[in-house]
């Protein structure tokens, strides 16, 4: 803050003073005067925080002052407001007005009148020491004021006005929906800066002043039309005047000067206080003073209780004082405990339409009027006590004594809730503070499991999260009451009540700077007064998070007299976080808890002794001595006996006795449990002998765990049911007999169901206890135990009803009738609501409730009667039909398939349905009650649409919207409104009626609540739906889930990665919601509305995240400007070659090339053979995908030019690129680059990926530090720019950042090993691009160069040399054996069909050609020799690595050549091929002696060859390793490498690596596509099935794969081709077939002489809106053709190839999944529930699970049955979930399958033969009905089900 103040230029201002004058139809117009302080006297400009406020006027000093008022939230904007695409930009906008508000709407500039000048004397020295508090960061006043200048004091009066503002102030006023609505107007906390949308103010927690107030309102509001006349003045004092309440001390209250229908109030407030702890209220308020405690009118100094006074609108007064009469009491308890009160007067004020419970401020509290209630309450009653309680403890801690910090929150919320705790100790009793204790505690477990994180972190700037408010204001006032009790342990302390005192007198007096509290200097002051460090106790409860699980067991060494005591922790939080790195940082889950617990042992005959277990490991065993010397005091002992008897004289009022209490059973002398008929009536059940011995052989009762409440922890205690019984009856802690009732209830048994009983009938137990016990009553009432629970329940209920005539009637067909109401004992009421909400959870086995059951609930409301009740039985109804609702549902949700689609739900026998109509007709009566004599808050009315919503839920009764939908608009109570809108969500609202509807109450509902409550709501509906099944998931989804092979866990977690994204896409594509017009119409208007809530502004944004795809924003432009380099720009020099002026020719793909960071490099090279020369064409060498620019290569075809000057001419130097311009070569430029690209894709380089941001980074003096900051992105511009001589360089910056970073930031600290961890993984990087250049730069300069004759050298035709348009046809001959064969480069691919023709030199030991011979290109297509003269000479040749490339390639396939030989062919491939040599005409044979060339790269098949697909697949083992790319669908060719690329002469032996296989060794393309070609013979899909012989299989493709068998056209599914497309555009590699190809843009002039037949994604789109296609298989052999084209015009390695293989491995997994066949969803739906039957049907018990040949003794079955064949219900059933079946017919086949097994192995005059005969009538009976409403299946020729085909199932 002290940063703040400097860069602001004045303090916090010293007064501020608001004059407001409030007219109650919506506008308010004042003007207010601030004191402020400057700190400089530079300051020239006064930034203030006044948003919605028209500024009419400012004045500094009494001089009229310029200023600019900028409210940027009401100024929000999108390039175009009608595109709801946008709404992004408007999020990132609503973000930017947001950061742009806090730093002040409103500037102010100082007027040249007005000179900041010192002061020489402090004029004011109270108020000046009281503005400057010091700031938390300094010690204390005196080292302020000797430091700082003082300036003297400068006034700005601000004039302003208010017109129906939509934050910060609330005008409730009638209306015609509410036309009785008592006009009022309040500040509201409706936004995090709500307060300066009433004032010009600084809007900061910690900013505080005195305040000055002056409201001006009407002064009555009925008769503002009569003011003018006098003769009304005496009348207005009988009606309501209006009174404004303020926070401060009411000065007076005036008539106003001028205006005598005007009243004018004085407020004033002299604590220094935040604006944000300022609240008003004005209207016609019931003024209820609430009077002083006679009892304490003064406390012990001598001190007036403070007025404290409630107001309340019109209307409430009956239950005004109800409400607050308890509130004297609470101020006095504070007062008493934790000193006097920091304010002057208290006020409470009820209004309407609060968004919150509460608002509280500076000596007052805005209550919300919901929480009234009258003298019939009784469930409100425990509610409204603690939130005015809890409000009251708020001035004390929260509004006089905030947090220093935000991570300090924890500590004010909990502070305030802990003494709000201790007072409703003493209003409540401690039972009840301890039982809401345990029940807290067991919620912090249950939440704090690793997903929360610690209540403190000072590490955090900014407020803690609203999500996790609620978790931090309920483990707070736990840790501070576990602190409490480890306080007083020490001895010398009393805990929390001596340091709280201490801590709020230090805020009265001033001793505590500027009333901030830290947990610092909190834990600070509780180490003084107690003597105890709890560093270690904050640690782990404080700044960590979790909670520890304990596990004990106890037993007793009789030889020690000791119990052993064994304890194990465990840390589910930590293990959550163990192997995350990163979130144990962020959520500092706690490893161990350490620490001392308390034991009490219960010895012998019940008397306690404590122990302390001091702990201090995960695992340890105590030996804990027993006091008692002797063996056991047995129960019939005479001292047993002696505490008996003194119990029961206690119980007969014998004061003396009462000390033997402790030691008894407290239902010792219940009179029903003595009597032996009612304990027979009541079927009590008794320990049995054993158990008597057993309880008669321990040597203690019972012992408790962390007896003094110490820990925070799920502890689990194992010792039998007699110790836990005992502990419940005799412990009179609340929490042990809790904890006991919680183990008994999973163990039940009917000595257990006795002794709850027991509970529930003994009114000593606490009234939560006896409840709790009704409740564990449910885990009794089972079938194993004869509904022995249930039978308690009743008998327990039938107390509250007329007894049946006979006492022994049948409980469970007796109807109760209960007796009229009577809730005078509270406990008695509490209880009641109890056992009715126990026996509405009793079920079946099958998860239904026993219609007895329903009756008696229904029978509840038919008999209620509540006329001599004097409380109100309101609740009661609502616990009766919300426990009727939960008796109707099934806990057991249906199977998957037990009905399907077409039936609306489960099917209900006739009972059932009519209990069902009976309980509806009674809640609808009750709802018709509740609209002629509505109940408190209508809470009836909204319990019978909870009970709507839970039937609709289950199924039971259809959404009806319209059944509450008048219940939704205005007019309604809020509450009524709320729920009414939450049962319409449930159903399909997002028609275009209902969502205007929906829209236009977001926008303009008088209610806040609702408006909020509906924007959410909308949002999570969206996903209630889905999840219900209302809205279907694109059938994608399904497919997803179905791949399973090898790598099951990968995918699993890639389908959780990508369910949110399916539904998102279900929600977008859905025609209702996301292309629903009112939301594209509407949702932007309202976002940018001003008058919009702020809350449904970002709910709106939400939804539109959800429906709507984005539109992409343009990034914005970063310029970096570098200092020019002073080394020379000179460029490397080239070595001289032949140019020519053809255009270079671009890799082409089938669409333009991609502008990336390397957009300017060209292609990798073609290598290719030149024949019968040694000369050779050799570009210069490049890393695939990348090519040094500027350096022109001719890239044509090579033509016979008959006059080619001998004389080489030098290429002229090209100019060198930028990033070399200081000398760097092209090697290491490469290297930089690549090794820069990885460095920022690291996961480590997050820190270093731009430069250090002091203010961003919270860095302040990191330039004070760094010298010579260095990051990644400024070491980029260093390198393209050209500032790195060499390699060297650009290493010596990275140490350099590296080396910053290490010492900026200390060892161990996250910054440092990230920084360790980038650095380590440079350090590989760079040793291996360092050893690859020294190499190659060591290869370069050690290569002698080769002879003339084979040496490769640069060629380059001259500009005349081109001829295209007329190639001479030559013949190539054969080539002497020992010529060395020469290598031409191909830069890009110059005509293939070139390449295809030209045969190439071969070693001489390479035998006769074998193997097929492709057709050959025609003469005119094959370029003749190059001409054997201009040799380039050896000093022209600079090598760059190209040749050793080349003679590597060369070496290997001469290799692979000689290991064909040695193998030689198979028969079958001759024989073959000399079939097809055969066929050949004669020229064509007469090429076979033709010695094949090497050709690196891929060629271009002619496609007229139809049979050449045949050859190949035959010709090609069947190897793992496939050629590259073949497509996916089918083709007009194969796919091999053939099919994309031209055929080459044959290869010297079978499968010849130089030949069709020329790549496989370094390059691997996708699989080959699963979709067949069209083909004659149709096939059924095998999907999930084996077939029982094996198909003929076709021709063997190249790749080695199989072919499937052809099947017939797929017809086209326009759907799912878009898809396709789509998926395939959006990829990063697809931009390059987007569009067809433009051979002059892209640069490559011959690619139509290449490709024929070119396509693209952009044309199939097109052809797709034409309908141009009419079969799946049509439009996927149009991509195949994309990608074909593509891979025949570039060569393998180059940018374009691998897009296509990238682009094909996506279109295959499309591909797969639009063409899969599966069930349909209600096809498997009505299988999953026949499977269910035939599963319960006794006759297939023998065939349920697999057979298990030893278990069942014959180990010959899988001998008999293949197990492949092997089938069961559970397997089948397995299959049937996971969509292994495509038709009816194939599960049949499957269950055919089983009964064949069944009867060829047990035979079928067996029994399970017979079985098995049975089974199979059965299951066919179930699928007849199916087979008969299907008619013609889907994908069959024929209208009858193919039930006849019998096949074995996979």
């Amino acid at each position: 803050m002290q940063r703040e103040h400097t860069r602001r230029g004045f303090t916090i201002y010293v007064h501020q003073k608001v004059v407001l004058e409030i007219d109650f139809s919506g506008h308010i117009w004042g003007y207010t005067t601030i004191t402020l302080n400057p700190t400089s006297k530079d300051l020239r400009t006064v930034h203030l925080h006044a948003r919605q406020c028209d500024i009419e006027g400012v004045t500094v000093g009494s001089y009229p002052a310029d200023f600019v008022h900028h409210d940027p939230l009401a100024h929000l904007s999108v390039t175009n407001p009608q595109d709801v695409h946008n709404h992004p930009e408007l999020k990132r906008r609503l973000y930017s007005a947001l950061a742009e508000g806090d730093e002040g709407e409103l500037s102010i500039s100082i007027p040249k009148e007005v000179a900041v000048t010192p002061s020489g004397h402090r004029t004011q020295t109270g108020l000046v020491s009281e503005a400057a508090t010091p700031e938390p960061q300094t010690p204390g006043p005196l080292a302020q004021q000797s430091h700082v200048t003082e300036y003297k004091q400068i006034e700005v009066t601000i004039t302003y006005s208010l017109k129906n503002p939509a934050d910060g102030v609330q005008f409730v006023l009638p209306s015609d929906h509410y036309p009785t609505r008592v006009p009022h107007v309040f500040t509201t906390p409706s936004s995090p800066d709500a307060s300066r949308c009433w004032v010009p103010c600084i809007d900061n927690l910690w900013e505080k002043c005195a305040w000055d107030f002056e409201f001006i309102v009407p002064r009555s509001l009925e008769q503002r039309d009569d003011m003018s006349d006098d003769e009304d003045e005496p009348q207005d004092d009988d009606e309501y005047p209006t009174v404004v309440v303020c926070s401060g001390e009411l000065v007076e209250q005036v008539a106003h000067p001028y205006n005598s229908s005007k009243t004018v109030f004085l407020f004033s407030q002299h604590v220094a206080t935040s604006i944000q702890h300022i609240a008003w209220a004005a209207g016609p308020f019931h003024v209820h003073d609430i009077p002083a405690d006679l009892s304490s009118a003064e406390d012990a100094s001598g001190t007036t209780q403070p007025l404290m006074s409630a107001f309340c609108l019109p209307g409430h007064e009956p239950l005004l004082n109800a409400s607050v009469a308890f509130v004297r009491s609470a101020m006095s308890f504070y007062v008493t405990e934790f000193g006097s009160y920091p304010f002057g007067s208290y006020k409470l004020v009820f209004v309407e339409e609060l968004p919150a419970q509460r608002y509280d401020a500076a000596a007052l509290s805005l209550v919300s009027v919901e929480l009234l209630h009258g003298e019939d309450a009784i469930d409100q009653v425990y509610e409204t006590r603690h939130a005015l309680s809890h409000a009251l403890a708020c001035q004390w801690i929260g509004v006089n004594i905030q947090q220093k910090m935000w991570s300090d929150t924890w500590l004010v919320n909990g502070l305030g809730l802990y003494i709000t705790g201790l007072y409703m100790r003493k209003m409540f009793g401690t039972n009840e503070y301890r039982y809401r204790l345990k029940k807290d505690m067991d919620r912090v477990i249950e939440l704090d499991n690793g997903s929360m994180p610690p209540i403190c972190q000072p590490q955090t700037l900014e407020p803690p999260e609203p999500a996790n408010i609620p978790f931090i204001n309920l483990k707070a006032p736990l840790v501070l009451h576990i602190l409490d009790r480890r306080l007083g342990k020490s001895g010398t302390s009393l805990g929390l009540s001596r340091v709280l005192p201490k801590l709020f007198l230090s805020a009265l007096t001033g001793d505590m700077p500027n009333n901030l509290l830290s947990t610092h200097s909190f834990l600070r002051m509780c180490r003084k007064v107690s003597g105890i460090d709890p560093r270690s106790f904050a640690e782990q409860w404080i700044y960590g998070s979790g909670c520890p699980t304990f596990g004990f067991s106890a037993s007793f060494n009789r030889k020690k007299m000791a119990v052993e005591i064994t304890m194990r922790q465990d840390a589910p939080a930590f293990k959550a976080h163990e192997n995350n790195e990163i979130t144990k940082l962020i959520m500092k889950p706690v490893p161990f808890f350490e620490g001392q617990m308390t034991i009490r042992i219960h010895e012998a005959d019940g008397t306690p002794y404590e122990h302390v277990l001091d702990i201090r490991s995960a695992f340890k065993r105590y030996e804990v001595p027993f006091n008692t010397k002797y063996k056991r005091v047995r129960r019939n002992t005479k001292r047993y006996l002696a505490r008996q008897a003194a119990a029961q004289a206690a119980a007969e009022g014998d004061a003396d006795a009462a000390a033997a209490m402790d030691m008894v059973d407290m239902g010792f002398g219940l009179e029903i449990w003595e009597n032996e008929q009612e304990r027979e009536n009541w079927k009590v059940a008794d320990w049995s002998e054993e158990d008597e011995q057993n309880m008669a052989g321990q040597t203690y009762e019972w012992i408790r765990i962390d007896a003094d409440f110490e820990w925070i922890a799920a502890i689990a205690f194992d010792q039998k049911d007699y110790m836990w019984v005992s502990q419940l009856q005799r412990d009179r802690d609340v929490v042990a007999q809790y904890e006991a009732i919680a183990v008994l209830s999973k163990c039940p048994n009917a000595i257990i169901s006795s002794t709850l009983t027991k509970t529930v009938l003994v009114t000593n137990y606490y009234y939560r206890i006896r409840c709790e016990a009704a409740g564990a009553l449910v885990s009794c009432a089972t079938k194993k135990l004869d509904w022995l629970g249930l039978f308690h329940l009743f008998k327990l209920f039938l107390r509250y009803c007329y007894e049946p005539e006979d006492s022994k009637a049948d409980l469970f067909s007796h109807t109760y009738v209960p007796r009229p109401n009577d809730f005078s004992d509270l406990a008695e009421y509490f209880v009641r609501k109890a056992i009715l909400r126990s026996i509405s959870k009793v079920r079946f086995e099958n998860g239904k409730t026993p219609a007895v059951i329903r009756q008696f609930l229904v029978d509840q409301l038919r008999y209620n009667d509540n006329t001599t009740n004097p409380y109100a039985d309101a609740l009661y109804i609502c616990t009766v039909i919300s426990s009727l609702a939960s008796a109707s549902v099934s806990i057991v949700p249906p199977e998957r398939g037990e009905f399907t689609s077409s039936e609306p739900g489960p099917v209900q026998e006739p009972q059932d349905a009519e209990l069902l109509k009976l309980a509806l007709s009674e809640v609808d009566r009750y709802r018709s009650m509740d609209r002629l004599i509505p109940t408190y808050h209508n809470v009836v009315t909204i319990a019978v649409i909870e009970f709507h919503m839970q039937l609709t839920l289950a199924g039971l009764v259809p959404h009806d919207p319209r059944l509450f939908f008048p219940l939704t608009r205005e007019g309604n109570y809020t509450q009524v409104r709320v729920i009414a809108f939450d049962y319409m969500f449930l159903g399909k609202w997002y028609t275009p009626k209902m969502m205007r509807y929906v829209l236009t109450v977001m926008a303009r509902d008088s209610s806040r609540i609702v408006r909020r409550h509906v924007a959410r709501s909308a949002c999570h509906s969206l996903a209630l739906l889905v999840t219900m099944g209302e809205m279907k998931t694109p059938k994608e989804a399904d497919s997803l889930l179905i791949e399973e092979d090898g790598n099951g866990g990968e995918k699993v977690k890639e389908n959780k990665r990508s369910e949110m994204e399916m539904m998102i896409k279900a929600l977008r594509k859905d025609r209702e919601v996301g292309k629903n017009e009112a939301i594209r119409e509407f949702l932007m208007p309202i976002a940018l509305d001003p008058e919009t809530d702020s809350e449904v502004r970002w709910c709106l944004l939400k939804l539109a995240d959800l429906l709507i795809r984005g539109a992409e924003e343009t990034a914005p432009k970063v310029t970096i400007h570098l200092p020019p380099t002073p080394v020379t720009e000179a460029p490397p020099p080239i070595p001289p070659v032949k140019l020519s002026n053809k255009t270079v020719r671009a890799v082409k793909s089938g669409g333009p090339t991609p502008r990336g960071p390397h957009s300017p490099l060209a292609a990798p090279p073609k290598l290719k053979l030149v024949p019968s020369s040694s000369q050779v064409d050799v570009s210069t060498a490049r890393t695939p995908g990348i090519a040094t620019p500027g350096v022109g290569v001719d890239k044509r075809r090579e033509f016979p030019v008959p006059k080619v000057p001998a004389k080489v001419t030098e290429k002229k130097p090209a100019k060198a690129v930028k990033a070399q311009s200081s000398g760097m070569s092209v090697h290491d430029y490469r290297a930089c680059r690549s090794a820069l690209k990885k460095l920022q894709t690291n996961k480590h380089a997050a820190l270093f990926l731009q430069p250090v941001d002091p203010v961003r980074d919270r860095a302040p003096n990191y330039f004070d530090i760094i010298k010579s900051p260095m990051d990644l992105s400024t070491m980029n511009a260093k390198l393209e720019s050209g500032q790195y001589k060499d390699r060297f360089a650009f290493e010596a910056d990275f140490r350099l950042m590296t080396n910053n970073a290490k010492t900026y930031n200390m060892p161990g600290s996250y910054a440092h090993n990230e920084t360790l961890a980038l650095e380590s993984f440079f350090d590989k990087t760079w040793v291996r691009i360092n050893k690859t250049l020294e190499v190659a730069n060591k290869a370069v300069q050690e290569k002698p160069a080769p002879p003339p004759p084979a040496t490769p050298s640069i060629k380059v035709a001259p500009p005349s040399a081109i001829a295209p348009s007329k190639p001479a046809a030559v013949t190539p001959g054969p080539t002497p054996a020992s010529a060395a064969p020469t290598i031409k480069l191909k830069l890009g691919g110059g005509s293939a069909k070139s390449a295809a023709a030209s045969p190439a030199p071969a070693p001489s030991k390479l035998p006769k050609p074998k193997g097929r011979k492709p057709k050959e290109p025609k003469l005119s297509e094959v370029p003749p020799p190059a001409p054997a003269t201009a040799p380039a000479p050896a000093a022209a040749f600079e090598d760059d690595g190209s040749l050793d490339l080349l003679e590597e390639v060369i070496a290997i396939e001469r290799e692979k050549n000689q290991e064909r030989k040695q193998h030689g062919s198979t028969s079958t491939q001759r024989k073959v091929e000399r079939e097809k040599l055969a066929s050949l005409p004669p020229a064509d044979k007469g090429k076979d002696r033709v010695v094949p060339k090497l050709v690196i790269g891929k060629r271009k098949k002619d496609a007229a060859d139809p049979t050449e697909d045949e050859i190949l697949a035959l010709a090609t083992p069947a190897k793992k390793e496939r050629t590259s790319a073949p497509a996916p669908g089918p083709s007009s060719t194969p796919s091999s490498i053939g099919a994309a690329h031209p055929l080459k002469p044959a290869e010297p032996a079978a499968p010849a690596k130089n030949g069709v296989s020329g790549h496989k060794s370094r390059e691997k393309p996708p699989k080959p596509s699963p979709v067949p070609e069209p083909a004659p013979p149709p096939r059924t899909s095998a999907k999930g099935k084996e077939k029982e012989k094996d198909t003929p299989r076709p021709a063997t493709p190249a790749n080695g794969k199989v072919k499937k068998a052809p099947t017939h056209a797929t017809p086209l599914n326009e759907k799912k081709c878009r898809e396709i497309l789509k998926v395939l555009s959006r990829l990063p590699e697809a931009p390059i077939f987007m569009r067809p190809v433009d051979p002059i843009l892209d640069g490559c002039p011959t690619y139509f002489e290449e490709i024929k037949e070119p396509m693209d994604f952009g044309t199939m789109s097109t052809k797709l809106n034409e309908g141009k296609y009419s079969t799946m298989e049509e439009f996927a052999r149009d991509v195949d053709l994309v990608l074909q084209n593509c891979r025949t015009f570039n060569p393998p390695t180059t940018y374009p190839a691998m897009c296509a293989d990238a682009i094909e491995r996506v279109w295959k997994k499309e591909w797969s999944k639009a063409m899969e066949k599966k069930l349909s969803y209600a096809e498997k739906r009505s299988l999953q529930g026949l499977m269910k039957t035939l599963v319960n049907d006794p006759i297939s018990w023998v065939f349920r699970e697999p057979v298990d040949p030893v278990a069942l003794g014959i180990p010959t079955y899988f001998d008999v049955i293949p197990k492949r064949d092997a089938r069961d219900l559970r397997t089948i059933q397995q299959k049937l979930n996971a969509d292994k079946y495509d038709s009816v017919e194939a599960f049949e086949a499957d269950l055919d399958l089983l009964v064949h097994n069944a009867i060829t192995f047990n035979g079928i005059d067996s029994e399970v033969g017979k079985l098995a005969v049975q089974l199979r009538n059965r299951y066919r009976e179930l699928l007849a009905p199916l087979r008969g409403t299907n008619g013609k299946r889907k994908g069959s020729d024929k209208g009858t089900p193919q039930l006849a085909k019998k096949v074995k199932l996979g």
